[in-house]
């Protein structure tokens, strides 16, 4: 419909031009000439309408943008197509790598199930035992599920060897007197990253332990030699209901220390009457033995300013006070001279934790000619708001008392200006301790 009215107004535009022409002549006199008889009888040829395609419009408009991003930057227009060819390039190229390793996920994920309904996994297998080789197991999940069942059934577990020591006893029936002594231990587990220990013996009688002796530490060595006597006032009666134990531990500065092993002996299976010495292999411990828990400190002592600084850092596995399994532990600081408390502070209250983290500093002003005659007495107290905080367990320091305890004090002196950390396990509060 378009056509035809374009047509019709260029047939009417031609003859109203003829018309005209036709008419100056008439008013001037003269003819038309013979080009204007054939332009008023020949029609011009019809003009085909300029469209465009949309590509043509895209292209047109993605040279002028680039030939204007070209002058800015001031760089020829050739520069700008080798970058946008550059960069479609690298396009394409990450796409095929993700698509490949796509298709790469899937095959493998195929092939592998493939392998696992058809085939045994014979590592799998080697784990349960010589008779599950024969047979056939297609389902992977209940074979791994039973795996240390039948492992337990068909190969006999190998006995871990925590090493063996050698000890001496001898009973004074005049003194009631039980000498103890520990002489050397071999073959020990080395639980150090060079390869070694630093072990050391605890020695304390069953059921009370109230009374525990320590032997020196002794760095790096596996087969250590002690040669430690250790005495205990004990009553015959009393001594058929005692077990003596030997716990050997490996001494760490900055963590806890962990146990190797331990060696019981009942009195009532020993005779007391002749010297008893022997070799004993060291079994692995039961549950927590009744420990109270351990803690960490550090010690730091300036001679010429007379100033003992404690820093109370964290506790670990506290004994449970509270019905609820937990308690509410907090540390009191106190500075003894002949069982007199002359100074003492205390940490802050920490609500229902068994592993306590501090980081609270006292200071103590002690002169130099004093610190040789005082103890410090660091003890572990639970929290009670109603009724009396009971104390879970305590660490005693200074030069009158022995093992770790007597070490940290020493390393303290040894080192002064200088802030010593160092782990201990909390012994047995006594009576008097349970004053808050």
């Amino acid at each position: 419909m378009e056509e035809f009215d374009i047509k019709y107004w260029r047939r009417r535009r031609d003859v109203d031009s003829s018309i005209n022409i036709g008419q100056d002549a008439a008013m001037t006199g003269s003819l038309p000439s013979e080009d204007d008889f054939k332009a008023m009888t020949t029609a011009p040829p019809e003009e085909e309408p300029i469209t465009k395609s949309t590509a043509e419009i895209v292209g047109e408009t993605v040279k002028e943008q680039m030939n204007k991003a070209a002058k800015e930057m001031g760089i020829p227009v050739w520069a700008i197509y080798l970058i946008v060819a550059a960069v479609i390039l690298v396009v394409l190229l990450i796409t095929f790598c993700c698509i490949r390793r796509c298709c790469r996920k899937r095959r493998t994920g195929k092939d592998t199930k493939k392998g696992m309904k058809g085939a045994v996994d014979m590592k799998s297998v080697q784990l349960l035992g010589n008779a599950y080789k024969e047979k056939v197991q297609p389902d992977m999940e209940e074979l791994t599920e039973n795996a240390e069942e039948i492992a337990k059934e068909g190969e006999p577990k190998e006995e871990i060897k925590l090493g063996k020591l050698q000890y001496k006893m001898e009973y004074d029936f005049n003194n009631s007197n039980l000498a103890v002594s520990v002489l050397q231990a071999q073959e020990l587990p080395a639980l150090d990253m060079g390869g070694t220990s630093d072990p050391y013996v605890k020695v304390y009688l069953l059921p009370d332990k109230k009374k525990k002796f320590e032997t020196k530490v002794h760095r790096k060595t596996l087969n250590p030699v002690f040669n430690e006597t250790f005495n205990f006032k004990l009553p015959y009666a009393d001594a058929m209901n005692k077990t003596l134990v030997f716990a050997i531990y490996d001494f760490d500065r900055f963590s806890k220390h962990d146990q190797i092993g331990e060696v019981k002996v009942p009195l009532c299976m020993v005779d007391l009457a002749e010297t008893i010495e022997e070799w004993k292999d060291l079994t692995s411990v039961e549950g927590d033995n009744g420990q109270l828990g351990d803690i960490c400190f550090s010690l730091r002592y300036v001679p010429t300013a007379g100033k003992l600084t404690v820093v109370i850092l964290e506790a670990k596995n506290l004994k449970k006070m509270d019905v609820g399994g937990l308690s509410d532990p907090y540390v009191k600081i106190a500075i003894v001279q002949n069982g007199k408390r002359l100074k003492k502070k205390k940490t802050s209250i920490k609500k229902c934790t068994l592993n306590p983290y501090f980081n609270e500093s006292f200071t103590f002003e002690i002169p130099f000619e004093q610190i040789q005659k005082v103890e410090l007495l660091i003890t572990v107290v639970d929290y009670d708001r109603i009724g009396t905080s009971d104390p879970i367990g305590k660490v005693v320091l200074g030069c009158n008392a022995s093992g770790t305890e007597l070490r940290h004090w020493s390393d303290m002196l040894a080192s002064p200006r200088r802030p010593i950390a160092q782990w201990h396990t909390l012994k047995d509060p006594e009576e008097g301790d349970k004053k808050d």
